[in-house]
Order: C-alpha cells, then structure tokens, then sequence
C-alpha cells in the first residue's frame, strides 16, 4: 500500500510531547500497511481483526492499545491509504469519523 502521509503521523508525536508514546506503535502500524495488499475491506478485517471499517472506504486503527485512534480513507482500487486523523481515544470521540 501507499501512505499518504508519513509526515501526518510524525507531526502529531513531535509537536505534542505527550504524545511521544505513540511513535513505536504508529511507526508499527506505517511499516505494517506499506507490506499490506489490502483490495476490500474484508482484507484489511482479515489482516487486522481491532480495524473498525465504516462507509465509504474509511477505516478506523486503535494504536497502542485503542489509547490512540487512525482514520484512512483507502482507495483500494489503486492501493493508496489516506490519514485522515490521528488522535487520542478522547479526541477521537469529539469528531465525526465518517466526515473528517
């Protein structure tokens, strides 16, 4: 899979220190999908069973132990995941994951 961005995840660790936690496993997840071939949302479900898959492409990641949400958006056609979001489960709580 392609990522668009690698520099989404790495801005939302390096410009909030409370975050520096979240580095290994995101950086995890990044290095999971660039292996991926995921066509449907039945190959992502099957390669990570905790993906909560929405309408219109959209996914959503727990990171380090659901303390940490990722919403992508992915274009399976062509193989490319979009990060729509990165945040905490509490921050996650106050957007709209089918529109951000």
């Amino acid at each position: 899979m392609r990522i668009i961005a690698l520099s989404t995840l790495k801005a939302f660790w390096e410009q909030n220190p409370a975050y520096a936690d979240s580095t290994e496993p995101t950086l995890a997840w990044y290095r999971h999908a660039l292996k991926a071939d995921w066509a449907s949302p039945t190959d992502v479900k099957q390669d990570l069973g905790n993906a909560s898959i929405l309408k219109d492409g959209r996914v959503v990641f727990n990171i380090a132990g659901n303390k940490y949400r990722l919403i992508v958006w992915i274009n399976y056609a062509y193989r490319v995941v979009y990060i729509r979001f990165i945040g905490s489960h509490r921050q996650y709580d106050q957007i709209d994951a089918q529109t951000i």
